[in-house]
Protein backbone atom coordinates (compact mmCIF):
# COMPACT_ATOMS: atom_id res chain seq x y z
CA UNK A 1 0.00 0.00 0.00
CA UNK A 2 1.26 3.41 -1.20
CA UNK A 3 1.49 6.38 1.19
CA UNK A 4 0.74 9.22 0.40
CA UNK A 5 2.65 12.72 1.58
CA UNK A 6 0.21 15.19 3.00
CA UNK A 7 1.06 18.49 1.28
CA UNK A 8 2.03 21.11 2.73
CA UNK A 9 0.05 23.88 3.96
CA UNK A 10 0.27 27.27 3.35
CA UNK A 11 -1.21 30.66 4.57
CA UNK A 12 -0.91 34.17 2.81
CA UNK A 13 -1.41 37.22 4.89
CA UNK A 14 -2.20 40.54 2.87
CA UNK A 15 -4.60 42.94 2.11
CA UNK A 16 -4.25 43.26 -1.45
CA UNK A 17 -6.36 40.25 -3.30
CA UNK A 18 -4.37 40.70 -6.34
CA UNK A 19 -1.08 39.10 -4.34
CA UNK A 20 -3.37 36.57 -2.75
CA UNK A 21 -4.34 35.37 -5.86
CA UNK A 22 -1.22 35.61 -8.01
CA UNK A 23 0.60 33.36 -5.01
CA UNK A 24 -2.34 30.97 -4.47
CA UNK A 25 -2.39 30.34 -8.26
CA UNK A 26 1.56 30.13 -8.12
CA UNK A 27 1.54 27.47 -4.88
CA UNK A 28 -1.52 25.40 -5.88
CA UNK A 29 0.11 24.88 -9.50
CA UNK A 30 2.62 23.18 -6.91
CA UNK A 31 0.35 20.83 -5.43
CA UNK A 32 0.66 23.31 -1.81
CA UNK A 33 -2.44 23.32 0.13
CA UNK A 34 -3.24 27.21 0.72
CA UNK A 35 -5.31 29.66 2.59
CA UNK A 36 -5.82 33.02 3.03
CA UNK A 37 -6.35 36.63 5.32
CA UNK A 38 -6.69 39.65 4.20
CA UNK A 39 -5.80 41.82 7.10
CA UNK A 40 -3.32 41.11 10.10
CA UNK A 41 -5.63 40.14 12.80
CA UNK A 42 -7.45 37.48 10.71
CA UNK A 43 -3.78 36.03 9.58
CA UNK A 44 -2.81 35.96 13.64
CA UNK A 45 -6.37 34.18 14.41
CA UNK A 46 -5.55 31.50 11.29
CA UNK A 47 -1.90 30.90 12.18
CA UNK A 48 -3.36 30.28 15.79
CA UNK A 49 -5.45 27.64 15.25
CA UNK A 50 -4.29 26.20 12.43
CA UNK A 51 -1.24 24.47 11.73
CA UNK A 52 0.60 25.79 8.66
CA UNK A 53 4.02 24.71 7.38
CA UNK A 54 5.33 28.39 5.67
CA UNK A 55 3.37 31.76 6.07
CA UNK A 56 3.29 34.40 3.52
CA UNK A 57 2.88 37.95 5.31
CA UNK A 58 2.89 41.31 3.67
CA UNK A 59 4.69 44.16 5.99
CA UNK A 60 2.29 47.25 5.34
CA UNK A 61 -1.29 46.10 5.99
CA UNK A 62 -4.54 48.09 7.92
CA UNK A 63 -5.53 46.94 11.57
CA UNK A 64 -2.08 45.14 12.34
CA UNK A 65 1.00 45.70 10.18
CA UNK A 66 2.93 42.46 9.26
CA UNK A 67 6.36 42.90 11.56
CA UNK A 68 3.17 43.44 14.34
CA UNK A 69 2.23 39.68 12.96
CA UNK A 70 5.28 38.18 12.90
CA UNK A 71 5.98 39.24 16.55
CA UNK A 72 2.77 38.08 18.06
CA UNK A 73 3.32 34.89 16.11
CA UNK A 74 6.68 34.88 17.40
CA UNK A 75 5.72 35.18 20.92
CA UNK A 76 2.77 32.70 20.94
CA UNK A 77 5.00 30.15 19.74
CA UNK A 78 4.23 29.81 16.44
CA UNK A 79 6.07 26.79 14.37
CA UNK A 80 5.66 27.82 10.68
CA UNK A 81 8.07 29.41 8.97
CA UNK A 82 7.08 33.17 8.22
CA UNK A 83 8.45 34.61 4.58
CA UNK A 84 7.61 38.52 4.76
CA UNK A 85 6.42 40.14 1.73
CA UNK A 86 6.73 44.26 0.84
CA UNK A 87 6.79 46.47 -2.14
CA UNK A 88 7.89 49.26 0.03
CA UNK A 89 11.21 47.42 1.46
CA UNK A 90 14.56 48.76 2.49
CA UNK A 91 17.31 46.68 3.84
CA UNK A 92 16.63 47.96 7.32
CA UNK A 93 13.11 46.69 7.38
CA UNK A 94 14.61 43.13 5.95
CA UNK A 95 17.24 42.89 8.75
CA UNK A 96 14.50 43.83 11.45
CA UNK A 97 12.15 41.27 10.58
CA UNK A 98 14.91 38.56 9.87
CA UNK A 99 16.01 39.58 14.00
CA UNK A 100 12.40 39.10 14.91
CA UNK A 101 12.46 35.47 13.31
CA UNK A 102 11.05 35.65 10.30
CA UNK A 103 12.81 33.23 7.72
CA UNK A 104 13.60 35.18 4.77
CA UNK A 105 12.19 38.82 3.18
CA UNK A 106 11.10 39.34 -0.63
CA UNK A 107 10.35 42.72 -2.22
CA UNK A 108 7.50 42.50 -4.82
CA UNK A 109 6.94 42.41 -7.58
CA UNK A 110 7.33 38.59 -6.75
CA UNK A 111 9.20 36.50 -9.12
CA UNK A 112 8.27 33.29 -9.36
CA UNK A 113 11.51 31.15 -8.98
CA UNK A 114 12.61 33.04 -5.77
CA UNK A 115 9.00 32.40 -4.47
CA UNK A 116 9.32 28.68 -4.74
CA UNK A 117 13.14 28.27 -4.12
CA UNK A 118 12.68 30.31 -1.13
CA UNK A 119 9.31 28.19 0.16
CA UNK A 120 11.45 24.62 -0.85
CA UNK A 121 14.45 26.03 1.69
CA UNK A 122 11.90 26.85 4.13
CA UNK A 123 9.94 23.18 4.13
CA UNK A 124 13.61 21.57 4.36
CA UNK A 125 14.61 23.74 7.03
CA UNK A 126 11.11 22.50 9.13
CA UNK A 127 11.25 18.92 7.92
CA UNK A 128 14.88 18.83 9.15
CA UNK A 129 14.46 20.86 12.59
CA UNK A 130 11.23 18.17 13.57
CA UNK A 131 13.77 14.75 12.69
CA UNK A 132 16.45 16.52 14.78
CA UNK A 133 14.14 16.83 17.63
CA UNK A 134 12.41 13.11 16.97
CA UNK A 135 15.89 11.85 16.72
CA UNK A 136 16.45 13.86 19.79
CA UNK A 137 13.88 12.10 21.86
CA UNK A 138 14.68 8.68 20.55
CA UNK A 139 18.15 9.15 21.84
CA UNK A 140 17.07 10.68 25.22
CA UNK A 141 14.17 8.09 25.63
CA UNK A 142 16.27 5.05 25.03
CA UNK A 143 19.23 6.14 26.71
CA UNK A 144 17.24 7.83 29.64
CA UNK A 145 18.40 6.39 33.05
CA UNK A 146 15.24 6.66 34.65
CA UNK A 147 14.62 4.02 37.15
CA UNK A 148 10.83 2.65 36.77
CA UNK A 149 9.50 0.83 39.64
CA UNK A 150 7.85 1.15 42.96
CA UNK A 151 8.66 -1.92 44.39
CA UNK A 152 10.71 -2.20 47.79
CA UNK A 153 13.67 -3.41 45.93
CA UNK A 154 13.89 -0.89 43.28
CA UNK A 155 13.33 1.73 45.97
CA UNK A 156 16.32 0.73 47.87
CA UNK A 157 18.60 0.41 44.60
CA UNK A 158 17.25 4.06 43.71
CA UNK A 159 18.36 5.13 47.41
CA UNK A 160 21.55 3.35 47.18
CA UNK A 161 22.66 5.26 44.02
CA UNK A 162 21.43 8.45 45.92
CA UNK A 163 23.54 7.71 48.33
CA UNK A 164 26.57 6.00 46.32
CA UNK A 165 26.60 8.63 43.26
CA UNK A 166 28.68 11.71 44.65
CA UNK A 167 31.50 9.34 45.83
CA UNK A 168 33.69 7.91 43.91
CA UNK A 169 33.37 4.38 45.02
CA UNK A 170 33.61 1.58 42.96
CA UNK A 171 30.56 0.13 42.57
CA UNK A 172 29.68 -3.73 41.45
CA UNK A 173 26.46 -4.41 40.17
CA UNK A 174 24.74 -7.74 39.82
CA UNK A 175 21.82 -9.51 38.27
CA UNK A 176 20.85 -11.38 35.42
CA UNK A 177 21.12 -10.70 31.66
CA UNK A 178 18.27 -7.83 30.84
CA UNK A 179 17.24 -6.88 34.50
CA UNK A 180 18.82 -3.12 34.09
CA UNK A 181 22.31 -2.77 35.16
CA UNK A 182 23.63 -0.78 32.90
CA UNK A 183 20.83 1.47 33.40
CA UNK A 184 21.98 1.67 37.24
CA UNK A 185 25.47 2.64 35.80
CA UNK A 186 24.37 5.21 34.04
CA UNK A 187 22.67 6.75 36.72
CA UNK A 188 25.35 6.20 38.83
CA UNK A 189 27.14 8.50 36.41
CA UNK A 190 24.32 11.27 35.64
CA UNK A 191 23.92 11.87 39.57
CA UNK A 192 27.33 12.18 40.43
CA UNK A 193 30.37 15.13 39.80
CA UNK A 194 31.19 13.38 36.81
CA UNK A 195 28.10 13.77 34.62
CA UNK A 196 29.60 16.56 32.29
CA UNK A 197 32.42 14.22 31.34
CA UNK A 198 32.39 10.73 29.76
CA UNK A 199 30.12 7.34 30.59
CA UNK A 200 32.18 5.00 28.57
CA UNK A 201 31.46 1.34 28.41
CA UNK A 202 33.04 -1.60 27.79
CA UNK A 203 31.62 -5.03 27.22
CA UNK A 204 33.82 -7.17 28.35
CA UNK A 205 32.22 -10.48 27.54
CA UNK A 206 31.89 -9.49 23.85
CA UNK A 207 35.77 -9.00 22.78
CA UNK A 208 37.86 -11.81 22.31
CA UNK A 209 40.70 -12.06 25.04
CA UNK A 210 43.27 -11.69 22.87
CA UNK A 211 42.03 -8.01 22.33
CA UNK A 212 40.42 -6.87 25.32
CA UNK A 213 43.94 -5.57 26.54
CA UNK A 214 44.09 -3.45 23.53
CA UNK A 215 40.33 -2.24 24.00
CA UNK A 216 40.98 -0.98 27.53
CA UNK A 217 44.70 0.25 27.64
CA UNK A 218 45.21 0.57 23.81
CA UNK A 219 48.37 0.14 22.13
CA UNK A 220 51.54 1.69 20.51
CA UNK A 221 51.84 1.43 16.49
CA UNK A 222 53.55 -1.70 15.73
CA UNK A 223 52.63 -3.61 19.07
CA UNK A 224 51.12 -6.26 16.66
CA UNK A 225 50.47 -7.40 13.16
CA UNK A 226 47.69 -4.60 12.81
CA UNK A 227 48.15 -1.83 15.03
CA UNK A 228 49.03 0.24 12.10
CA UNK A 229 49.20 3.71 14.54
CA UNK A 230 48.69 4.43 18.49
CA UNK A 231 45.54 4.07 19.49
CA UNK A 232 44.02 5.19 22.82
CA UNK A 233 42.18 2.15 25.01
CA UNK A 234 39.43 2.96 27.27
CA UNK A 235 40.82 3.97 30.33
CA UNK A 236 42.02 6.85 28.10
CA UNK A 237 38.82 7.79 26.75
CA UNK A 238 37.06 7.76 30.11
CA UNK A 239 39.61 10.00 31.73
CA UNK A 240 37.63 12.31 34.07
CA UNK A 241 34.77 10.33 33.60
CA UNK A 242 32.93 7.23 34.46
CA UNK A 243 34.64 3.48 32.82
CA UNK A 244 31.86 1.13 33.05
CA UNK A 245 32.92 -2.73 32.58
CA UNK A 246 29.84 -4.67 31.61
CA UNK A 247 30.37 -8.69 32.02
CA UNK A 248 33.61 -8.17 33.65
CA UNK A 249 33.16 -11.92 35.16
CA UNK A 250 34.56 -12.74 31.23
CA UNK A 251 37.77 -11.25 31.53
CA UNK A 252 40.65 -12.79 30.64
CA UNK A 253 43.36 -13.48 33.40
CA UNK A 254 46.05 -10.97 31.88
CA UNK A 255 43.35 -8.28 31.41
CA UNK A 256 42.36 -8.72 35.02
CA UNK A 257 45.78 -8.56 36.37
CA UNK A 258 46.46 -4.67 34.74
CA UNK A 259 43.15 -3.98 35.81
CA UNK A 260 43.80 -4.60 39.18
CA UNK A 261 47.04 -2.51 38.84
CA UNK A 262 45.40 0.10 37.64
CA UNK A 263 43.07 0.43 39.88
CA UNK A 264 45.41 0.16 42.63
CA UNK A 265 48.08 2.76 41.22
CA UNK A 266 45.67 4.79 38.61
CA UNK A 267 48.01 4.46 36.23
CA UNK A 268 48.20 1.79 32.97
CA UNK A 269 50.77 1.48 29.84
CA UNK A 270 49.61 0.91 26.44
CA UNK A 271 49.88 -2.37 24.98
CA UNK A 272 53.53 -2.69 23.21
CA UNK A 273 54.45 0.39 24.88
CA UNK A 274 56.83 1.34 28.36
CA UNK A 275 55.81 4.78 29.47
CA UNK A 276 53.28 5.11 32.50
CA UNK A 277 49.94 7.24 31.93
CA UNK A 278 47.81 8.40 34.39
CA UNK A 279 44.53 8.20 34.64
CA UNK A 280 41.66 9.11 36.81
CA UNK A 281 38.27 7.23 36.17
CA UNK A 282 35.28 6.24 37.89
CA UNK A 283 35.10 2.24 37.73
CA UNK A 284 31.64 0.64 37.54
CA UNK A 285 31.70 -2.93 37.34
CA UNK A 286 28.79 -5.18 36.44
CA UNK A 287 28.18 -9.31 35.65
CA UNK A 288 25.52 -11.80 35.87
CA UNK A 289 28.03 -14.32 37.36
CA UNK A 290 28.48 -15.19 41.03
CA UNK A 291 31.98 -14.04 41.30
CA UNK A 292 32.69 -15.49 44.60
CA UNK A 293 31.69 -19.07 42.78
CA UNK A 294 34.23 -17.67 39.85
CA UNK A 295 37.19 -16.91 42.39
CA UNK A 296 36.33 -20.84 44.08
CA UNK A 297 36.74 -22.45 40.11
CA UNK A 298 39.93 -20.32 39.41
CA UNK A 299 38.39 -17.34 37.31
CA UNK A 300 38.17 -14.72 38.83
CA UNK A 301 40.83 -13.43 41.17
CA UNK A 302 39.88 -12.36 44.81
CA UNK A 303 42.11 -9.29 45.15
CA UNK A 304 40.58 -7.54 42.09
CA UNK A 305 36.72 -8.54 43.16
CA UNK A 306 37.34 -6.65 46.46
CA UNK A 307 38.75 -3.88 44.80
CA UNK A 308 35.62 -3.57 42.71
CA UNK A 309 33.01 -4.60 45.09
CA UNK A 310 33.33 -1.63 47.46
CA UNK A 311 29.77 -1.11 46.72
CA UNK A 312 27.90 -4.09 45.93
CA UNK A 313 24.13 -3.45 44.46
CA UNK A 314 21.98 -6.20 42.90
CA UNK A 315 19.51 -5.97 40.40
CA UNK A 316 16.20 -8.20 41.09
CA UNK A 317 14.93 -10.13 37.94
CA UNK A 318 11.91 -9.10 36.88
CA UNK A 319 9.91 -12.23 38.10
CA UNK A 320 10.88 -11.02 41.41
CA UNK A 321 9.47 -7.57 40.63
CA UNK A 322 6.03 -8.41 38.97
CA UNK A 323 4.34 -5.48 40.79
CA UNK A 324 6.49 -2.79 38.27
CA UNK A 325 5.20 -4.72 35.13
CA UNK A 326 2.23 -2.43 34.81
CA UNK A 327 4.68 0.83 35.49
CA UNK A 328 7.41 -0.58 32.73
CA UNK A 329 4.24 -1.20 30.18
CA UNK A 330 2.87 2.01 30.75
CA UNK A 331 7.16 3.60 30.56
CA UNK A 332 7.61 1.73 27.11
CA UNK A 333 4.42 2.35 25.58
CA UNK A 334 4.93 6.25 25.35
CA UNK A 335 8.60 5.52 24.21
CA UNK A 336 7.78 2.91 21.57
CA UNK A 337 4.95 4.55 20.67
CA UNK A 338 6.18 8.52 19.87
CA UNK A 339 8.96 6.00 18.04
CA UNK A 340 6.39 4.92 15.46
CA UNK A 341 3.70 7.67 15.02
CA UNK A 342 1.50 5.90 16.48
CA UNK A 343 -1.61 7.04 19.26
CA UNK A 344 -0.96 6.14 22.62
CA UNK A 345 -1.98 3.01 23.37
CA UNK A 346 -4.27 0.99 26.22
CA UNK A 347 -3.76 -2.25 27.61
CA UNK A 348 -6.39 -4.03 28.99
CA UNK A 349 -6.99 -5.06 32.41
CA UNK A 350 -7.13 -8.78 31.69
CA UNK A 351 -3.81 -8.22 29.03
CA UNK A 352 -1.81 -6.62 31.84
CA UNK A 353 -2.62 -9.86 34.01
CA UNK A 354 -1.74 -12.25 31.20
CA UNK A 355 2.22 -9.66 31.06
CA UNK A 356 2.53 -9.58 35.20
CA UNK A 357 1.90 -13.84 35.44
CA UNK A 358 4.36 -14.40 32.62
CA UNK A 359 7.68 -16.24 33.09
CA UNK A 360 10.16 -13.37 32.18
CA UNK A 361 13.39 -15.16 31.93
CA UNK A 362 14.66 -12.32 29.77
CA UNK A 363 13.69 -9.88 31.98
CA UNK A 364 13.17 -5.88 31.28
CA UNK A 365 14.71 -6.20 28.32
CA UNK A 366 12.34 -9.49 27.07
CA UNK A 367 9.42 -7.41 28.32
CA UNK A 368 10.32 -4.56 26.34
CA UNK A 369 10.87 -6.61 22.94
CA UNK A 370 7.43 -7.75 23.84
CA UNK A 371 5.58 -4.38 24.14
CA UNK A 372 7.27 -2.97 20.78
CA UNK A 373 5.89 -6.33 19.38
CA UNK A 374 2.22 -5.68 20.76
CA UNK A 375 1.87 -2.31 20.05
CA UNK A 376 2.90 -3.25 15.89
CA UNK A 377 0.51 -5.93 15.68
CA UNK A 378 -2.34 -4.53 17.39
CA UNK A 379 -4.77 -3.07 15.21
CA UNK A 380 -4.93 1.16 14.94
CA UNK A 381 -7.11 2.16 17.09
CA UNK A 382 -8.00 -0.66 19.13
CA UNK A 383 -6.48 -1.12 22.65
CA UNK A 384 -4.15 -4.48 23.30
CA UNK A 385 -5.98 -6.53 24.82
CA UNK A 386 -5.74 -10.59 26.19
CA UNK A 387 -6.62 -12.05 22.74
CA UNK A 388 -3.72 -9.86 21.17
CA UNK A 389 -1.31 -10.99 24.19
CA UNK A 390 -2.24 -14.70 23.87
CA UNK A 391 -1.75 -14.69 19.90
CA UNK A 392 1.71 -12.41 19.37
CA UNK A 393 3.17 -12.21 23.22
CA UNK A 394 5.05 -15.93 22.80
CA UNK A 395 4.46 -15.76 26.90
CA UNK A 396 4.51 -18.60 28.94
CA UNK A 397 3.26 -18.45 32.38
CA UNK A 398 4.91 -18.42 35.57
CA UNK A 399 4.56 -21.91 37.41
CA UNK A 400 4.09 -22.14 40.95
Amino acid sequence: MKVTKPSPKILIVDDEAPIRTSLREILEYENFLVSEAEDGAEGVKLASKFAFDVIFCDIKMPKMDGLEVLETLVDKGVQSRIIMISGHGTVETAVQAIKQGAFDFIQKPLDLNRILLTVRHALDQGFLEKETERLSRQVHSERSTAIVGESDEIRDIVQMICTVAPSDARVLITGANGTGKELVARQLHELSARHDQPFIEVNCAAIPSELIESELFGHEKGAFTSAVKQRKGKFEQAEGGTLFLDEVGDMSASAQAKVLRALQESRISRVGGEKEIEVNVRIVAATNKNLRDEIVGGNFREDLFHRLAVIPVHVPSLNDRRGDIPLLVEHFLKIICDQHGKVQMDVTSQAMESLKSANWTGNIRELRNVVERLVILTPKGEAIDDAVVSRFGGLTVEKD
